[in-house]
């Protein structure tokens, strides 16, 4: 519980495999940020915490000790602890990335983490790192209420031909089907794309790409999510930094068979090994890529797989939503590339898409020519500014 005289804040916590980001906000319409970090390189040497706060322009750097998740969290707190920011937190915000049948935010309860744990299978990467981070802020502050944000719930209403994975009925009772991911970044374009007064927000045909080294797209009609690339879990869709995206179901046999490859080394092999990295076989990084494509006919490959695979689903998606009015970049690529987002949307002036090569280039807000029938923005996402928000929500109604 807040102390007397602290202010009441909200801590968002967005917990991945080798970082943790989090904020600091204000409890207020809408959450003013005070505070945000990251955790970065768990699992190696050299894991960092770094801040930056957002009244007295302070920012930092502090090494940690003990690589593993666990110690990374303790000495999370303990560095919260340290400051006087902590007595006024009022409530916790975690990103939980698989929500099955939530639609909404909603408090953590006993119930809730046994429900969790056993969606640990579903996503080994992200499930048990975001669950040992409410165990532990749990504990430490156990009269803290903590609150779930979940990625899958901008999707949960898609239609039903858009969530259904074509194996016999008796599988869709455990579960299987197609969820979508990356839910808390599309909320927030959704809101500041309407923020920015563009109509197709609330009344309109959206196309959004996040893309980063974790990379998906979503067809949005009217603020809704119709469908998705991101499926069953996080690796399928689009090749991504290490995940290979969509592949034939054939080379689970194939490579088992051929190379006596056990589930456990094919999930390594699809998640970790693939993508822009495999293709490669030098880096994940689109930025190192880039830079050496004029001497590397590896990364050239890599790069145009991506782009193509990221341009196709745009037509596919155009053609389920009808036509198309907004396209939306977001993600350390799409925010930052602009060479991407220019092979990405080249040749595609039959949807009505056509950069400005020079804005573009800059990195503006909106990078479509001015004669274009579809506007192509580029917004900065923030799933902690998202999470914040939700959470107040949250509060509020109750």
């Amino acid at each position: 519980m807040t102390r007397a005289g602290a202010e009441p804040s909200i801590l968002t916590l967005n917990g991945g495999s080798s970082s943790i980001r989090f904020g600091l906000y204000a409890r207020s319409e809408p959450p003013e940020l005070r505070l945000r970090g990251k955790i970065d390189r768990i699992g190696q040497a050299g894991a960092t915490l770094s801040f930056s706060e957002a009244d007295t322009a302070e920012s930092g750097e502090v090494g940690l000790d003990g690589s593993d998740h666990g110690a990374a969290v303790t000495q999370l707190i303990d560095w919260f602890e340290q400051r006087d920011i902590f007595a006024g937190i009022d409530a916790i915000g975690h990103r939980v990335v698989h929500g099955l049948l939530h639609a909404e935010p909603v408090y953590i309860t006993s119930d809730l983490r046994t429900e969790l744990e056993r969606l640990r299978p579903r996503d080994p990467e992200h499930m048990p790192r975001e669950l040992e981070l409410i165990e532990a802020f749990g504990k430490r502050l156990p009269d803290c209420p903590q609150i779930a944000c979940f990625d899958t719930a901008f999707h949960r209403h898609m239609p039903r031909v858009a969530t259904q994975i074509a194996l016999p009925r008796r599988f869709e009772a455990l579960g299987i089907q197609r969820y979508g991911f990356h839910g808390l970044s599309y909320a927030y374009l959704i809101e500041e794309l309407a923020r920015l007064g563009d109509p197709a927000a609330t009344r309109g045909r959206v196309i959004l790409a996040h893309l980063g080294s974790g990379a998906s797209l979503a067809a949005v009609r009217d603020g809704r999510s119709i469908d998705t690339s991101m499926g069953f879990t996080p690796a399928s869709g689009l090749p991504m930094g290490t995940r290979t995206g969509d592949i034939d179901p054939g080379l689970v046999r194939f490579l088992a068979d051929e190379q006596a490859m056990t589930p456990t080394q094919f999930d390594q092999l699809v998640n970790h090994e693939s993508g822009l990295l495999g293709l490669s076989e030098t880096s994940s990084d689109i930025r190192d890529l880039l830079a050496s494509e004029a001497d590397d006919p590896r990364a050239v490959e890599a790069i145009d797989l991506f782009c193509y695979q990221a341009k196709k689903t745009i037509g596919a998606y155009a053609a389920a939503l009808g036509g198309l009015d907004t396209l939306v970049f977001a993600g350390g690529i799409g925010e930052n590339a602009p060479a991407i987002r220019a092979r990405i949307c080249d040749r595609l002036d039959f949807l009505g898409i056509t950069l400005d090569s020079v804005q573009n280039e800059a990195g503006t807000a909106l990078i479509s020519h001015s004669s274009a029938r579809v506007a192509v923005r580029v917004i900065a996402t923030d799933e902690e500014q998202m999470i914040a928000t939700l959470v107040c929500r949250v509060l509020s109604s109750a």
